[in-house]
């Protein structure tokens, strides 16, 4: 079978960042495999090959490609069936794919465009529109990586300045999964889990600027002191402000200190007023400072929290979201959020 590629006159294009990175090709035709991974390695890439959607997860599991060329007919796990479990996979739903087809009706775009592929080619392949693509493609996935390792830096900080305080240990990462699981239980967007996740674990960020000191004090602060606390929602916020990856994150920081009664800090917001993901944080930081021991008293019990959740609920919290919450803690174990 005759190679698809049409060649054209065109100069390779000058060395970058993505010359260093891994291109997967799956397709169950060996001369347009084969190539697609020559063209490839001309162009300075580090290719990698799978003849169907089976070996080609497994080759991205092992391999950890930037990019997939996918096929879409093929034996097996064809690939719009890759695509689906790419994206809805945590570890690969930002794996840029391109879908190669030879089909060239509206109705199965559509289908590669449900399945989450971010980019299309036909065959037979215009080398120029791959070239192109191609390079596009992994300048996105490595600003994305570039994003990622951001957030990684930030979310470690969190936990060291967690740290600083002997006993709050673990809490970002509980406060995480309870705010996740009230996101769940209250039927919110799917999309925005991810959002409430690093907000649970970036909530105290702010705290870097409060003195351990006044973090482990065993009695009452002093106004210095009682500042120095007020004052760690707005830090938090100035320390996320110059990463645009984490500005939905912000508002969470900012607010999560807020009442429904409009007596909270920094800024007073009232019922709805505040966003809906802070009064979600809110909740869960709440609950488990109160299931916790801490410097200046002795932790409650389960039942004692979710009591004491219920009697402020509609002064402190969100009434409807507390609701939702001791619905999930009564038919729950601690276990379910892990």
């Amino acid at each position: 079978m005759r190679v698809i590629l049409r060649e054209h006159k065109e100069t390779r294009f000058e060395q970058d960042e993505s010359a260093t990175s891994r291109v997967l090709v799956v397709d169950d035709e060996d001369d347009i495999r084969s190539g697609l991974v020559f063209f490839l390695r001309k162009e300075g890439y580090e290719s990698l090959e799978a003849r169907n959607g089976r070996e080609a997860m497994e080759v991205i599991t092992l391999e950890k490609p930037d990019l997939v060329l996918l096929d879409l007919m093929m034996p097996e796990v064809n690939g719009l069936e890759l695509c689906q479990q790419l994206k809805n996979n945590e570890e690969t739903r930002l794996l840029p794919v391109v879908m190669i087809t030879a089909v060239h009706s509206q109705e199965e775009k559509i289908k590669a465009i449900d399945a989450g592929a971010d980019d299309f080619l036909n065959k037979p392949i215009n080398i120029a529109e791959l070239r192109a693509r191609v390079k596009s493609l992994l300048r996105m996935k490595h600003l994305n990586d570039l994003l990622d390792r951001s957030d990684n830096v930030i979310a470690s900080l969190a936990n060291a300045i967690e740290a600083k305080d002997k006993y709050t240990e673990g809490h970002n990462e509980r406060v995480s999964r309870y705010a996740v699981a009230l996101v769940r239980a209250a039927g919110l967007p799917e999309r925005d889990q991810e959002i409430v996740r690093m907000a649970g674990i970036l909530h105290d960020i702010g705290k870097i600027g409060v003195p351990d000191s006044v973090l482990n004090k065993q009695g009452p602060l002093d106004d210095n002191e009682f500042h120095s606390i007020l004052a760690h929602p707005r830090e938090g916020e100035n320390i996320l402000k110059p990463l645009r990856s984490l500005s939905g994150i912000r508002d969470v920081v900012l607010y999560h200190h807020e009442r429904w009664d409009g007596k909270g800090y920094p800024l007073g917001l009232k019922g709805k007023e505040i966003p809906v993901y802070a009064r979600i944080v809110a909740i869960a930081d709440s609950y488990d400072a109160m299931t916790s021991t801490r410097a200046y008293r002795k932790a409650l019990s389960r039942e004692e929290a979710v009591g004491e959740l219920q009697d402020k609920a509609g002064v402190m919290w969100d009434p409807d979201l507390v609701a939702i919450f001791v619905s999930l803690m009564k038919k729950s174990t601690e276990t379910t959020f892990y």
